[in-house]
């Protein structure tokens, strides 16, 4: 009997990561290499097609390959392509499921990288079971992907879900945004959001910290996690900090959608309890009293290749029917 599988690729700003998936959300293999966001499409694109040969060249003559799912940033489901996305310079729209259905010709899907990642936990993680949730990945930036009633929320023009772009800072002092806003959610709450917040402290601050030594690009999640979980005062502090707006941010949220929980990936949710306590008593503080003690906060507990569960779960939600997104046929 075959054993049918699914491709799924996660591209970041930093790596790409693809894999092999059958439909219980068993990983066949994985790959990861650089992305190289600053050189050219066509580069990334040769590089890509190579990467999943090799990847194929591994299956047996019983595997079969139904389909790939995509997960990018600023990608639209819609119209299969990456629209501006920030931190690339491959142009304005990058058609990437075009791209591979001229490769492969296979099936394609693709969704941006935080609703990919809600449909996977829909389909094989922490909201296995759940019809009601919002996914909010808190790496570079902040984004976000909305499950209602058992479907990925897209809108009109399959954007929808951007909370890393509401506005909480109206000041003249807000910080600047990526994306030419000023005072935008990611920019507080985000792992380049906790650097701003930890430089600003350092100043502020006389505590010890091995934070003083490190680079504002070297400073990773992780590495402000484990300062955190090392009692650092500065990483203490800017946790507290980041989890007050967070958690009035998720409040909101769930004034608009009714959520059984709010579910945390990325680097910063790596500091488990010390991000998660605080948030959740920022969010019930401020929470319409119909939601109080409702909305659960989980943090993901996937390892790292866990990434190409998303993208992977587009695809089989493609083939078994459940999928209400649009795909190339």
């Amino acid at each position: 009997m075959d054993k049918e599988l699914v491709l799924g690729i996660d591209i970041g700003g930093t790596y790409t990561k693809i894999g092999l998936v059958d439909a219980l959300g068993n990983i066949f293999q994985t790959k990861q290499f650089a992305t190289e966001a600053k050189q050219p499409y066509t580069t990334f694109l040769g590089r890509l097609k190579t990467e999943i040969n090799a990847l194929k060249s591994g299956l047996q003559s019983n595997h079969q390959l139904l389909g790939i799912g995509v997960g990018a940033p600023n990608a639209n489901t819609h119209t299969g392509a990456m629209e501006n996305p920030p931190n690339f310079k491959w142009g304005n729209t990058i058609p990437v499921a075009h791209s591979l259905k001229e490769l492969f010709g296979l099936p394609i899907i693709i969704a941006n990288d935080a609703n990919a990642a809600a449909v996977g936990e829909l389909e094989f993680g922490m909201g296995k079971g759940m019809k009601n949730f919002v996914v909010l990945t808190l790496g570079t930036g902040l984004g976000s992907g909305i499950i209602s009633d058992g479907a990925l929320v897209l809108g009109q023009n399959g954007m929808a879900g951007e909370i890393g772009h509401v506005n909480v800072n109206s000041s003249l002092n807000a910080r600047q945004c990526n994306c030419g806003l000023l005072g935008c959610l990611e920019t507080y709450v985000s792992v380049t959001g906790m650097r701003r917040t930890i430089f600003e402290l350092i100043a502020e601050m006389r505590d010890d910290s091995p934070l003083r030594s490190i680079s504002f690009e070297a400073m990773t999640g992780e590495i402000i996690s484990e300062a955190a979980l090392q009692n650092d005062a500065i990483a203490l502090k800017a946790f507290e900090y980041t989890a007050e707006i967070l958690g009035i941010q998720m409040a909101d949220t769930a004034a608009h959608f009714d959520p059984e929980a709010f579910i945390l990936l990325g680097g910063l949710s790596k500091a488990g309890d010390i991000l998660v306590r605080p948030t959740i008593e920022s969010m019930e503080n401020h929470l319409f009293v119909a939601y109080k003690n409702k909305v659960k906060v989980l943090i993901s507990d996937g390892p790292g290749e866990h990434t190409v569960l998303g993208p992977a779960a587009l695809a089989w939600r493609m083939f078994t029917g459940k999928s209400k997104e649009p795909h190339m046929v």
